[in-house]
């Protein structure tokens, strides 16, 4: 297939682009580079001797989305492009609202001027805000508890409800848990701006040097260490699951919303413990007060998405700190790796 992936240029969207590349689909791109390194679809080609059509466009742009769609017919939409932190999302609600809600529909009004019918949508396992308990089904209450997990459960809703009325053919909700790790070439990887706002690139940023030690937000939790529980996905088999999802739902013309996540649940110190196996490198720790929202303990059953089209994760968390690893001390220049 020729599929259009909005945010292609992103973390897990160029992880993804790699892997349908791998699989014999033909990747475009559309990204407007606001938290993307312009020099990805470059390394894309190198890793995977794949031309990728690249458009640089804001999604909002029905224009240019509508134009970029007659210019390159796809049979699919794998749909990334979105604002995804949680801090700036309530400081600034109306810019995460017109980005990911009204960026959504922008998208959808050119796929059904375009007649293309079949989307894939990045969603988060944010939406199911506080749980109950662990591991977490697909049918557990969303309770969202944040402007960022709220735009997430509304794009969802609205993909949901032109599938319903007919107006896609075939659509998948995939939530993801905690994506982390890089593609083990090191050829591409997470390249946060500023200060990072999740706890692997936090880590070897620690380990690198550039911060001087690794704030540990509650040590008394109701955990077997007493530090957060979360469950960490390698972003390899995250976008091995949006390649599987792609093709079942496009073979089937049906639609579904899964977790994407290992199953197993991952402490703060366990993270860190398994980061300084993997590198050699140690990691300073300093215990700081709990945040305000934060849960203990928060981890997917992901059995759904094995039983519908065949996906489990594979790489464990030591492959995903050595990855991350790999990929951040080739990008500082660090050798001895």
């Amino acid at each position: 297939m020729r599929v259009l992936l909005t945010g292609g240029a992103g973390y897990i969207g160029s992880h993804t682009a790699a892997v349908l590349a791998a699989r014999g689909h033909q990747v475009v791109i559309l990204d407007n580079f606001a938290n993307a390194e312009r020099d990805v679809p470059e390394r894309l080609v190198k890793l995977t001797g794949q031309q990728m059509p690249v458009i640089e466009a804001d999604i909002r742009d029905t224009a240019a989305v509508s134009a970029a769609l007659r210019a390159h017919p796809v049979d699919a939409v794998i749909h990334f492009a979105a604002l995804k932190a949680v801090g700036e999302s309530e400081a600034d609600p109306l810019l995460y609202y017109d980005m990911n809600i009204i960026g959504t529909i922008r998208l959808l009004q050119a796929m059904q001027e375009a007649g293309v019918a079949r989307i894939v949508f990045s969603s988060s396992a944010t939406v199911y805000g506080q749980p109950d308990s662990s591991p977490i089904l697909e049918d557990a209450p969303t309770r969202v508890e944040n402007i960022y997990g709220r735009t997430k459960l509304v794009m969802e809703d609205l993909i949901r409800d032109l599938a319903r009325t007919g107006k896609l053919k075939a659509a998948a909700n995939l939530r993801y848990f905690n994506p982390v790790g890089a593609h083990p070439s090191a050829v591409i990887g997470e390249t946060p701006r500023g200060v990072p706002n999740n706890l692997m690139p936090y880590v070897t940023q620690v380990a690198t040097g550039q911060r001087p030690h690794l704030n540990v937000f509650g040590n008394d939790y109701d955990t077997p260490d007493g530090t957060g529980v979360r469950d960490y996905i390698h972003v390899m088999d995250l976008a091995e699951a949006h390649a599987l999802a792609l093709e079942h739902i496009c073979a089937n013309d049906v639609s579904l919303t899964v977790n994407l996540g290992t199953g197993d649940g991952t402490s703060v110190l366990q993270l860190v413990k398994a980061f300084e196996t993997a590198t050699g490198r140690e990691i300073p720790l300093v215990i700081a007060p709990r945040r305000p929202g934060d849960v203990a303990s928060y981890y997917a059953n992901p059995a759904l998405a094995e039983a519908t089209f065949g996906w489990k994760a594979k790489l464990n968390v030591e492959d995903m700190c050595r990855d991350s690893w790999r990929w951040q001390a080739r990008r500082d220049g660090i050798n001895d790796i």
